[in-house]
């Protein structure tokens, strides 16, 4: 794929799944909010009704007990010479607000997500994923 779509695919994606394993590996797919900065991308821990603190959600638990998670942004259109889609594989961690790269993860997120501006997500911790592989396809490249 080239890295124009690539990039088209990233920046204008609003949702993408993401795969964690637990302790036992069983897998965990949830669709998340992200952005990328870099070669990492940055998912919110955000403010709607969960059951659970953040802390004790499956994805961050599991991230605990394995680290190696996958992300997939897709395309879907019933024209099908559109459907595209990106496999981003890294290693995610838990990225606490007093860290250096939060705040400026949080400004990407509320500038592409207007949903964010009135949530306190500099007091949340983000999930940060470092990736380390992509893996692209596109029916019409």
């Amino acid at each position: 794929m080239d890295e124009s779509l690539f990039n088209e695919l990233i920046r204008e994606a609003r949702v993408a799944r993401l795969a964690t394993v637990d302790a036992h590996d069983r897998p965990h797919v949830v669709p998340v909010c992200f952005v990328s900065i870099g070669d990492h991308l940055y998912i919110a821990l955000d403010e709607k009704p969960k059951r659970r603190a953040p802390e004790r959600l499956q994805r961050v638990r599991n991230i605990a007990a394995n680290p190696n998670v996958q992300v997939l942004v897709d395309r879907y259109d019933e024209d099908w010479s559109r459907l595209a889609f990106v496999q981003l594989r890294g290693r995610a961690t838990l990225l606490n607000p007093d860290e250096a790269r939060h705040g400026p993860a949080v400004a990407a997120l509320r500038e592409k997500y207007p949903q964010y501006k009135t949530m306190a997500l500099e007091a949340l911790p983000l999930i940060e994923i470092e990736v380390g592989r992509v893996i692209s396809w596109s029916a019409s490249r």
